[in-house]
């Protein structure tokens, strides 16, 4: 898709509808984009190619935004494949072009085209500066955020951050919108994503934000997800608050995974007292939810609940899976609380426990509750002080 971003950009992205999981693993109910872009002054500059799938409509819509005109320059923002797939295509085009990226860029480049020939590099760093005529692009080093070649560009006259990865999302433009503000579950999403592909990387998000600090930034041009031009100090506020492990909400997640349905009917009567006190709740059955999604709502809420049964001398495989990926992703600075269930030898709430003590900054709220086969009215008593704790 070409589309004019203004009198010299040009978006030349590409979506894929027909993806049903990125990276093999995050589900996608709408599609995936592939966001590049082409900046047509003196000099023309090719931000970043696309993923190998969409190769096609990619090379028709470069030739097609190109107008006959030749890029000088391919930045490469970022090597993963799904960004990078084009880049030998694209020097074989135009064999005068100049490769522009970080030095861990052209140190990985042989990695994924073991023959490429680069004819001419440019190797940039913190604050360097390509003039294009009248666009100049300031670059800024993002060392894993969230592979370390990773470089983000600021075009100082349009006071646009090509952001790379940072601030995507999951979903195709033509299902979600092309600009963020068209995009009513923007955030549900770039929860998601960000969280499950960068989250692990906070500290180096933090640095990233420190040096844009003191840019002005009125647009945000990812390489996942819509354009983000207007109101563009909220999205940067979520990622502040998402890269420092702030949560969103002070709100509860409960998080079940039952087997039998005896310990889903204690997360079910949680929740119910919960919401009677006036809490903010939201319930997860880890069984049947996508799991990437409970990621993201784990780190928006200020408080969890585990409710879990006990499996094979340890702990139901829904709910060990969901809190492995938690620390893989760096959770941290959370209240949570333990609800297990077992009809002999319980052994959910130990595995639970030693699981989150892993984890940094977590406060365990104390009784654990233990429950064997099904909820009683004793139990109650015991749930209830577990909810006034938390």
């Amino acid at each position: 898709m070409v589309r004019k971003l203004n009198e010299m950009v040009k978006y030349i992205g590409v979506d894929d509808i027909d993806l049903d999981l990125f990276e093999n693993q995050y589900y996608l109910p709408h599609g995936m984009a592939y966001n590049s872009y082409l900046i047509l002054d003196e000099k023309v500059a090719l931000l970043d190619t696309t993923d190998s799938r969409t190769s096609g409509k990619w090379k028709d819509a470069l030739l097609e935004g190109l107008e006959g005109r030749v890029p000088d320059y391919l930045i490469i923002q970022h090597l993963e494949p799904d960004h990078s797939a084009l880049i030998k295509w694209v020097i074989e085009r135009f064999p005068n072009i100049t490769l522009v990226g970080s030095a861990r860029v052209f140190s990985m480049l042989p990695q994924f085209f073991e023959d490429i020939e680069l004819h001419s590099t440019l190797t940039v760093k913190d604050g360097d500066i390509l003039d294009l005529g009248t666009h100049k692009l300031q670059f800024f080093t993002a060392p894993m955020v969230h592979w370390p070649e990773v470089i983000v560009s600021y075009d100082i006259t349009d006071e646009a951050l090509y952001s790379a990865d940072a601030f995507g999302k999951f979903g195709a433009l033509s299902e979600c919108g092309f600009y963020g503000s068209e995009d009513v579950d923007w955030a549900a999403e770039a929860r998601r994503y960000y969280f499950n592909i960068v989250g692990k990387y906070g500290v180096q998000v933090q640095t990233l934000l420190k040096k844009c600090a003191n840019l002005k930034i009125s647009r945000i041009r990812p390489l996942h997800g819509p354009m983000l031009e207007y109101e563009t100090e909220n999205y940067l506020e979520l990622y502040d608050i998402w890269s420092s492990y702030r949560s969103e909400s002070e709100g509860v997640f409960v998080i079940c995974a039952s087997i039998h349905g005896g310990t889903m009917k204690a997360a079910e009567y949680i929740v119910e007292k919960l919401q009677e006190n006036g809490e903010m709740v939201t319930l997860c059955d880890l069984c049947h939810c996508d799991i990437s999604e409970s990621i993201g709502n784990a780190f928006k809420h200020s408080r969890l609940v585990l409710c879990a049964s006990s499996y094979d001398g340890s702990l139901f495989t829904p709910m060990y899976n969901f809190l492995h990926i938690l620390q893989l992703k760096g959770f941290c600075k959370r209240k949570v609380a333990i609800v297990e269930n077992g009809s002999w030898a319980p052994s959910a709430g130990r595995v639970m426990k030693e699981m989150l003590s892993c984890m940094k900054d977590i406060e365990i709220v104390e009784p654990m509750v233990t429950l064997k086969s099904t909820m009683k009215s004793t139990d109650k008593e015991l749930l209830d002080n577990l909810i006034e704790n938390i």
